[in-house]
């Protein structure tokens, strides 16, 4: 089974990108420019936890701020735009669990948390990235579909 740990191996040379809550839009919209990122993950000092995970701000919700607020959208806090529920995954989530988590809750990024402790962030690029690899690699080594074993002669 391959699992949320399998694909954040996958892209070991990413790193999570995080704001704190009382950012602006304005502020989310400039990292994710700069990042060529989709999202970013927002946060809230806590005194007794350190840095707590408070949501995901994806350029769809700021598209959806947009036409809810308006030309007042870029000045407002991510505070004030964030769902309650955090909706995250594990380390040892199967792809099948996320997807279902992606689907039921119509989001693209999922932080991935174990024991309170932001360990990275897995989306459906990221997923689409990784069954793409294995389909290449499918076709490369598989004979039937022109694969590299077609070409290989056997040895005398």
């Amino acid at each position: 089974m391959i699992t949320v740990d399998d694909i954040l191996r996958e892209k070991r040379h990413t790193r999570v990108v995080t704001l704190r809550m009382q950012e602006t839009v304005a502020d989310a919209v400039r990292v994710m420019k700069r990042e060529n990122i989709s999202s970013v993950i927002v946060t809230d000092i806590c005194g007794t936890e350190g840095s707590t995970v408070m949501g995901v701000f994806s350029e769809r919700d700021v598209t959806r701020a947009l036409l809810e607020h308006g030309s007042n959208t870029p000045r407002m806090l991510l505070a004030s735009l964030l769902k309650r529920e955090v909706i995250s995954c594990r380390l040892d989530d199967g792809i099948a669990t996320v997807l279902r988590l992606m689907d039921e809750h119509q989001v693209r990024h999922l932080p991935v948390m174990e024991e309170y402790t932001l360990i990275g962030v897995i989306s459906a690029t990221d997923l689409m990235r990784h069954y793409l690899r294995e389909a290449e690699m499918k076709t490369l080594l598989d004979p039937a579909l022109g694969g590299m074993d077609a070409h290989l002669t056997p040895l005398r």
